[in-house]
């Protein structure tokens, strides 16, 4: 079987940098390039790190992203407060033109991608992210890759010792044991995410859109 060699975005937020953790840990994963505007503080032997401010130009750096055959996105920006075009160019236009970039670097890549519960598809809805992730999404899977996986995660309880959890979840961790039993296809731990995204990239699954009950599913895979 193939090692993983993924790259990670994200991996300064509270995502990125759980599914980070995940591959860190993988047996499956030999190496993880980050590409992040600021350095994430974690220093491992598979770990190499890029510091890149400009996502949309990619220019300075694509000499460094060939040799891949992951792809674990997992930046995006919140829609709170912001009007469509900024958030349209920060969710769909940055992450269309990274993988655009990377499909055309490695074209045998598997490209994961968190959108969120609640996407949209038909594009076509009255909530504008939703709508915005649903046009990526369907977007993505028109890249020529080897294969794109779309994950939307609801409620992801946090993985303990990691830093970029996000302020409001202390507030709301103690109630994960509730949300099991009254919403079990609402929630999730943030480290069957990342387990999930690397068995999908090595043992596949029968559907491109994995809402939360599929990300469990495929996260026990080898339990």
């Amino acid at each position: 079987m193939e090692k993983i060699r993924a790259i990670v975005t994200g991996a300064t937020g509270m995502v990125g940098e759980g599914v980070l953790h995940e591959c860190l840990l993988s047996p499956h994963v030999e190496s993880v390039l980050v590409i992040n505007r600021k350095p994430c503080g974690v220093v491992h032997p598979k770990l190499k790190e890029i510091i890149h401010a400009d996502f949309f130009d990619l220019s300075a750096i694509e000499t460094q992203l060939s040799g891949y055959n992951a792809c674990y996105f997992c930046l995006g920006v919140s829609s709170v407060g912001m009007k469509e075009p900024e958030y349209y160019k920060l969710t769909y236009s940055l992450t269309m033109h990274v993988a655009e970039t990377l499909s055309g670097l490695n074209p045998d890549m598997v490209f994961c991608y968190v959108s969120g519960g609640g996407t949209d598809s038909t594009e076509k809805g009255r909530v504008m992210w939703a709508r915005v992730k649903g046009k990526t999404e369907n977007d993505l899977m028109k890249l020529p890759f080897k294969k794109v996986f779309n994950f939307r995660p609801g409620y992801m309880h946090p993985t303990k010792g990691l830093k970029n959890v996000l302020p409001y979840y202390k507030y709301i961790t103690w109630l994960y044991p509730f949300f099991k039993i009254v919403l079990p296809n609402m929630v999730s731990t943030l480290a069957e995410l990342g387990l999930a995204m690397i068995n999908v990239t090595v043992f596949g699954y029968e559907k491109q859109i994995l809402e939360v009950k599929d990300i469990k599913v495929v996260a026990h895979l080898e339990d």
